[in-house]
């Protein structure tokens, strides 16, 4: 059993400032860092420190950038055979700028990434005889996208799709691919056609996605915690209160929990609990990644959170 992320990775380049600038505004930095990203790259991380197999496929330049950020997944365990390295392009850069109060705005030049295609589609279906679970995101090309939710979903794999970036639409056929979807409150907004804020909104987006042919809707809230629909009714999961640092990457380490604890046979409920765990460690540390100092620091945390859900 094995969870395959095809996806995105870029080098995060993080400006930290006070308040994030108005349109237009220029304001001096707190400080600056360097350090590997890219939804698909993030999430495989995550699921790899819980100790599964993860295998990454996408691509990046070849260049210094890329070098670095293929060593950066190998040390935490993620298998990248399966990354194309490719000259004359650059590998995908993100230009982020965080705020003191952890909030954030990125700007994504997509470089290598854009490439992703027939051979990364190949390096996929090579990969899915041992696969449980596929993550699926839209940092790559959305056709490239659709073609890998038709073979994980053809091999029996249980597909997740983080909408992001989120464009106005997804194509009618992906929806249908899709085991759960895992947009956040703007994501859900582009994609539903109307404005996610609350429990209440969340729900109506939840069954926006289950009506689109979806099988479990889980819309996340920030604080608010987390929307789940499925064939057994809507349940909300609390957050976890947190020193929130940097909110970079928190629905990344999210997926990356759901996409473990589905690896581990866990109820659904479980999984949002682990995925909710995840994504609370995220916001507490610098950087968009989830880095563990051990893998007991996740279960110890799951260990003490005590949820409150509904139905």
């Amino acid at each position: 059993m094995s969870i395959v992320v095809f996806g995105s990775i870029n080098m995060d380049l993080v400006v930290r400032v006070p308040r994030l600038p108005l349109a237009g505004e220029t304001i001096s930095s707190l400080g600056f860092f360097t350090a590997s990203g890219g939804k698909g790259a993030n999430q495989a991380v995550a699921a790899a420190q819980l100790g599964f197999p993860v295998h990454f496929v996408g691509q990046v330049g070849d260049d210094d950038f890329g070098r670095s950020l293929l060593k950066s997944l190998q040390a935490t365990g993620v298998k990248t055979d399966a990354v194309k390295i490719t000259s004359n392009i650059h590998s995908g850069i993100a230009s982020i700028a965080v705020a003191e109060n952890g909030e954030n705005t990125i700007a994504i030049a997509p470089g290598a990434n854009g490439c992703v295609g027939r051979e990364e589609i190949a390096a996929l279906k090579g990969l899915l005889d041992n696969a449980t679970v596929v993550m699926l995101e839209l940092g790559i090309p959305i056709d490239a996208v659709l073609a890998a939710a038709r073979a994980a979903k053809s091999a029996g794999a249980i597909v997740i799709l983080d909408p992001a970036p989120a464009p106005s639409s997804l194509p009618a056929e992906l929806y249908s691919l899709i085991d759960y979807i895992t947009p956040n409150e703007v994501e859900a907004s582009q994609l539903a056609g109307f404005p996610v804020s609350d429990l209440n909104t969340a729900t109506v987006a939840a069954n926006f996605f289950r009506g689109k042919g979806v099988k479990v809707a889980i819309v996340t809230l920030g604080q608010l915690g987390c929307c789940c629909g499925s064939a057994a009714g809507t349940n909300f999961i609390t957050s976890i209160p947190s020193q929130v640092v940097d909110t970079v990457g928190a629905g990344d380490g999210f997926n990356g929990g759901l996409a473990a604890a589905i690896v581990s046979g866990k109820s659904l409920d479980e999984a949002l609990q682990w995925a909710t765990v995840m994504g609370s460690l995220s916001v507490t540390k610098q950087g968009a990644r989830t880095i563990l100092s051990h893998p007991r620091e996740f279960f110890d945390a799951l260990e003490r959170f005590s949820p409150t859900s509904g139905k």
